[in-house]
C-alpha cells in the first residue's frame, strides 16, 4: 500500500538535497520501556544539565521520534532533560486495536510515570501537537507547558476538510481489520533496536529506514482518527505556560488556524519560522532556533510561576509575616 501521506514521501524524496538539513552521523541512544497495562515503545532519554527541566517531545504522523526531532535533539538537551519516544502504531511504539488520540495521550503520562517524571513540558510538532494539547486538557497537573508547533486545533472547518474527512473515515472504517493486520505483520518484521549510527554521509539511508518504519496500514487509521480531532470547545481552559510555533509557509496545516489556535490560549506566546511543514526536518536551519526561542520563553514563564508560588504572589522572598 503507497502511504498515505503524500507530503511526507516529498519530503523524504528531497531529504538529501536540501542545505537545512544537519549533516550527522548519530543520534543518542534508548531502549525499549513497557509500560503497564498499555504495552511496549521505544524511548531515549537524554539527562541534561543537573536540575533541567523536563521536555518530552512528540512527533509528526508518519514519522518516529528520532525522525521529527533528530535536528534538534542536541540543542535541547545542552538546557532540557529531553524525552523522545515512538508514539502509537509509528516505528517502534505500541501496538493496539486501535489507534486512538485519547490512547496517544494518556501514554505521555504513562512514559512521565516509568521514568520517574512528575510534571514536564510538552513539545509536539503536527499530530504531536494534538496529542500534547489532548494531554494537557487530561492531565493539567502533570503538564507543567505546551510548545506547539505545525499545529492545528482542528481539522474539518471548510466543506471541502468534511467531505475528505467524511470519505477518508468511511475508507478507513471498511479496512480496519486488514489495516491493522497488515500494520502489525510490518511491525513484526523491524529489528527490535533502530540504528542510532551510521557510516558518515548515510544520513539518508538512515532517515529512509526510519520513515518505513511506520506502516502506511497504520497510518491510514491514525489520518481517519486525528481528522476528528476538534480542541475548540476547551481551548481557553489550558492554564500552562504555551508557546505557538506557526510555520508560514505551510500547504498541510492552514497557517490562520495555526494562528487561531495561538490567540484561543490564555496567554499564549506566537513564534514565527518562515518555512513549510517539514521544517522540523527539512529546514532545521530555520526551525530550530525558533524552537529554541519557543522552549526557553515555556521554561522563564514556567519558572516565574514556581517561584511565586514558592515565594508570593510577585516572585519575590515573603516576608514571613502572616
Amino acid at each position: 500500500m503507497t502511504n498515505p501521506n503524500p507530503d511526507a514521501a516529498v519530503a523524504m524524496r528531497r531529504f538529501s538535497r536540501r542545505s537545512g538539513v544537519p549533516d550527522i552521523a548519530q543520534v543518542p541512544g534508548g531502549r525499549l520501556v513497557d509500560l503497564p497495562g498499555r504495552g511496549r515503545t521505544y524511548v531515549v532519554d537524554m539527562p541534561g544539565p543537573e536540575g533541567a527541566p523536563t521536555l518530552i517531545l512528540l512527533h509528526a504522523t508518519a514519522c518516529t521520534g528520532y525522525l521529527t526531532w533528530f535536528p534538534a535533539l542536541d540543542a535541547l538537551a545542552e538546557r532540557y532533560r529531553v524525552i523522545v519516544f515512538d508514539q502509537r502504531w509509528h516505528g517502534r511504539g505500541i501496538r493496539s486495536a486501535r489507534f486512538s488520540v485519547r490512547d496517544c495521550a494518556d501514554d505521555v503520562v504513562a512514559i512521565a510515570d516509568a521514568l520517574g517524571v512528575e510534571r514536564a513540558m510538552l513539545a509536539g510538532y503536527s499530530l504531536g501537537g494534538v496529542v500534547a494539547l489532548l494531554a494537557a486538557h487530561r492531565h493539567p497537573d502533570r503538564v507543567s507547558g505546551l510548545v506547539l508547533c505545525a499545529t492545528p486545533y482542528r481539522f474539518q472547518e471548510k466543506l471541502r476538510e468534511r467531505a475528505f474527512h467524511l470519505t477518508f473515515g468511511a475508507l478507513a472504517a471498511a479496512i480496519g481489520p486488514y489495516s491493522y493486520r497488515r500494520a502489525e505483520e510490518h511491525a513484526g518484521q523491524l529489528p527490535d533496536m533502530p540504528e542510532h549510527t551510521w557510516s558518515p554521509g548515510k544520513l539518508n539511508r538512515w532517515a529512509l529506514n526510519e520513515f518505513r518504519s511506520s506502516s502506511g496500514w497504520a497510518m491510514t487509521q491514525v489520518i481517519a482518527e486525528v481528522g476528528r480531532f476538534d480542541s475548540t470547545a476547551w481551548l481557553a481552559t489550558l492554564t500552562m505556560p504555551t508557546a505557538v510555533v506557526i510555520t508560514t509557509r505551510d500547504r498541510a496545516i492552514p497557517v490562520y488556524r495555526q494562528l487561531e489556535m495561538a490567540t484561543m490560549i490564555p496567554g499564549a506566546s506566537i513564534h514565527l519560522v518562515k518555512a513549510g511543514h517539514a521544517s522540523c526536518v527539512l529546514e532545521a536551519d530555520r526551525f530550530v532556533p525558533v524552537l529554541l526561542e519557543a522552549c526557553a520563553a515555556v521554561a522563564a514563564r514556567r519558572a516565574k510561576t514556581s517561584n511565586a508560588a514558592l515565594f508570593g504572589g510577585d516572585g519575590e522572598q515573603g516576608s514571613g509575616v502572616g
